[in-house]
């Protein structure tokens, strides 16, 4: 019997905010594999690992650092969520969606979500920024299955403005002034561990997609699902399968995080600061 059931996220984060109190929750964030977000200007009130939060167990994952940062300035707040879980590593689709789920329930109005990708079309090189516009599913499941569906109406939620519209014109204005090259595409989200193939690639071409993941669909889903604002920004880290013309390592992707790091604070203050105000 599965014991990550909706009372058991609700007392988590009852218990969350006794002991972390938000205040006005602006926006949370959630961390891609070898990217680091931190708040510039803002307070780290609190650092929280995810095995004090969340009630089922926590796997380690190389690129990931499991806790989530309390940042707080004056009465308003942030989370700050570094690292995520994903599918390949064995978890559920509703453990997935924990993370966008407690920051509904906590108050965050935002979800902003970052991934590392692989690119698909070629004018989108490794080092560029994509801003998701819409998602192809390919995970083979869904968040709101079973109970988690019935949790929380409405039961079919609308996908149509899933990534919100609002959202991606700041964020690229954000980006552009941080030093990115800015794209907007669709993401398709894959089962992983493996990279995918050169032939699956061809295919997500085909459909339109322009990035390719193995996360951040199930927890959109999810955030939609309560009804949150989502937004996700898209770090394309290197050229997919069959494109770069050489293997692909998880070493790359890590890499590539690393080098954005300045780039991404810059975005991520400015992008704040813009969500502080209301602007967006």
């Amino acid at each position: 019997m599965d014991t990550f059931t909706p009372r058991a996220l609700e007392e988590a984060a009852r218990a969350f905010a006794a002991s972390h109190p938000t205040g006005r929750l602006v926006a949370a964030f959630v961390a891609g594999s070898g990217i680091t977000l931190t708040a510039p200007g803002w307070e780290r009130a609190a650092e929280v690992p995810y095995a004090e939060v969340f009630p089922f167990p926590v796997r380690a994952l190389v690129g990931h650092t499991p806790s989530v940062t309390v940042w707080r300035q004056g009465g308003d707040s942030l989370l700050v969520f570094n690292g995520r879980f994903h599918l390949y590593q064995g978890y559920g689709a509703p453990e997935i969606a924990a993370i966008p789920r407690l920051a509904g329930l906590l108050g965050a109005p935002v979800y902003v979500a970052t991934n590392a990708s692989g690119s698909i079309d070629p004018t989108v090189a490794a080092g560029s920024l994509v801003l998701v516009r819409d998602h192809l599913n390919f995970q083979g499941t869904s968040p709101l299955m079973g109970e988690w569906g019935r949790w929380r109406a409405p039961i079919f939620p609308d996908m149509t403005d899933a990534y919100d519209p609002e959202l991606r014109a700041t964020a690229g204005k954000c980006a552009a002034a941080a030093g990115f090259t800015v794209h907007e595409g669709v993401y398709a989200a894959t089962l992983g561990p493996s990279y995918e193939t050169p032939a699956e690639i061809e295919a997500f071409r085909r459909m339109g997609a322009g990035v390719v993941g193995m996360s951040t669909v199930q927890e959109v889903i999810a955030a939609r699902h309560l009804g949150m604002r989502v937004l996700v920004l898209s770090l394309a880290t290197n050229m997919a399968a069959g494109i770069a013309g050489r293997p692909l390592t998880h070493e790359e992707v890590l890499q590539a995080g690393e080098a954005a790091r300045g780039r991404l604070q810059d975005l991520l203050q400015r992008l704040v600061a813009e969500l502080s105000r209301g602007a967006a």
